[in-house]
């Protein structure tokens, strides 16, 4: 005798419902996110639909992908260029006037006219380019004298600062900083000096020690009238301030010539 099975009827989905058979209710798909949420079918019997992401487009502004972003509610205006407009140069923020190290360099380079006035301001950035320049024309000429350069000319400056004071007592107001810029600028001789010097034979000669005396008065004379107009109570000992600097722009000059 064959054996029943019992078979469980198939429920299909339709407009109508089945009205033999109880409608069977199904739990409602999770959200997904705060901006994935199911849409109701338009017909239920149909069954769930896909979820999409819904857009208003009808409600949104036009944009073309000229106009400007917007971030926190406000507009960002592309002023960036005229913010860089305003801003000084990078050498003025570092304080480098090279207009100033440009006029006291043309004053220098005539002993016989020398506008103390420009020198009134004291900086490192010209007798810096000039310590570099004279290096690096030594180094032309096979000498390796950076670190003797720099070494002399603070050893130098604080010896006329020390010299300075001591002969215009109580009233002298020359200060370290304004001693190094003053023989600093007055190197500059020096340094055309040492670019000749690599033309003229080595190891000293009549031509090279004559060039190097001319070279010498030159700074000394131009440091000595800055010093003497700059400072004060410095005319009294022009002779003694003098005989200083002829003394430290005699060394760099044997510097250059052996």
């Amino acid at each position: 005798m064959a054996k029943e099975f019992s078979v469980p009827p198939v429920v299909f989905p339709s407009a109508g419902g089945n009205p033999g058979i109880p409608s069977q209710r199904r739990a409602p798909p999770p959200s997904v996110g705060p901006f994935f949420q199911p849409s109701k079918p338009a017909n239920p019997g149909t069954g769930p639909s896909i979820p999409f992401m819904s857009f208003d487009i009808g409600s949104a502004p036009a944009s073309s992908s000229f106009s400007n972003p917007v971030f926190g509610g406000g507009g960002y205006a592309g002023g960036g260029a005229t913010s860089f407009e305003d801003e000084p140069p990078l050498l003025e923020e570092l304080g480098i006037n090279t207009r100033q190290i440009w006029r006291k360099t043309i004053s220098i380079l005539n002993p016989f006219r020398v506008n103390a006035n420009l020198h009134e301001d004291a900086d490192l950035s010209g007798p810096f380019l000039f310590l570099v320049t004279f290096g690096l024309f030594q180094l032309l000429a096979g000498k390796f004298h950076f670190g003797i350069i720099l070494g002399w000319v603070f050893i130098a400056a604080f010896f006329l600062y020390i010299v300075f004071n001591m002969l215009a007592g109580r009233n002298g107001n020359l200060d370290l900083y304004r001693s190094m810029s003053l023989v600093g600028y007055c190197m500059l001789p020096m340094v055309l000096f040492s670019a000749l010097s690599l033309f003229a034979p080595q190891g000293g000669g009549v031509i090279s020690f004559s060039m190097g005396a001319v070279f010498v008065v030159w700074s000394t004379r131009v440091c000595t009238r800055l010093l003497v107009e700059l400072a004060s109570c410095g005319d009294e000992h022009r002779g003694l301030i003098a005989y200083a600097c002829f003394l430290i722009y005699s060394l760099f000059s044997l510097l250059v010539i052996f």
